[in-house]
């Protein structure tokens, strides 16, 4: 692993991985986001991870792109840049454990799309959002894909349109963030989130992840039929029947988690 990426893991099966950046405000250029890729596959196939923490060094959550690595680059660049770009946000989806931003300071551009594309993200009450890449002539189409299924449709036009900021407050009524704290309380309220999610059956937070994504662009008839069957499959899980038991006879269930 580069200098760029930190990964921690806690006793309580919490694992933090933070982009340490500071003197490029975290900028997501593209061997920081090649480190995060692997580092996030990895950590994807581990069992003694149940939730992870996205965290950034410094006073910025992250300014997004490099610019200076996109300035003056040629078409075949380019592409591998937001190539890269959106694997690693499909890929904060798709691996089984939930990722949680922890997000201080600004959040633009790429930045912001990877808050709106973690699972949950806990934004420090003086945080702020933007979309700003129209102010230089390059509109934030990549990160638009995330925007556009965070928050509603005029908020998000208005954020790419204009690349006006969003508070904190308005970000949480909005649903780019699931959590806002006070500044002095952020790392100490997104571990408790993350504790709390790692609490659960990892193999149900695994399903539950992944079904939740497949279902929220389906039909709704067709949502349901496939929700169907992935409850069904989950109730005779053994984390599932394990839980349904403790729950009945009033006493905490113990889980298998994945294996």
């Amino acid at each position: 692993m580069s200098d760029s990426i930190v990964f921690s893991l806690a006793e309580d099966a919490v694992a933090t991985i933070s982009i340490n950046e500071p003197e490029t405000r975290n900028a997501l250029s593209r061997s920081v986001m090649n480190d995060l890729i692997a580092t996030l596959a990895e950590v994807g196939k581990r069992t003694d991870v149940r939730a992870v923490i996205l965290s950034t060094a410094g006073h910025v959550f992250s300014s997004g792109h490099n610019l200076k690595e996109i300035s003056g680059a040629k078409l075949e660049s380019q592409q591998e840049t937001f190539a890269v770009c959106s694997e690693l946000m499909q890929l904060i989806q798709s691996i089984p454990q939930p990722v949680i931003a922890q997000v201080q300071g600004v959040a633009t551009a790429a930045g912001c799309q990877l808050v709106a594309s973690c699972d949950l993200a806990v934004a420090a009450q003086s945080a702020r959002f933007a979309t700003p890449g129209v102010k230089i002539g390059l509109f934030c189409s990549t990160p638009m894909v995330a925007l556009t299924r965070a928050v509603p449709a005029k908020t998000a036009l208005r954020m790419l349109l204009t690349g006006d900021f969003l508070s904190a407050a308005d970000a949480l009524t909005f649903g780019l963030v699931s959590d806002v704290v006070a500044d002095d309380e952020l790392e100490t309220a997104t571990a408790e989130l993350a504790r709390k999610v790692a609490s659960a059956s990892s193999a149900t937070v695994a399903v539950g992840k992944a079904a939740f994504y497949e279902q929220r662009d389906l039909p709704l008839a067709d949502a349901y039929a496939h929700m169907s069957e992935v409850m069904a499959h989950n109730a005779v899980a053994a984390d599932a029947q394990e839980g349904i038991d403790a729950f009945l006879h009033k006493r905490e269930p113990q889980w298998q988690h994945r294996d």
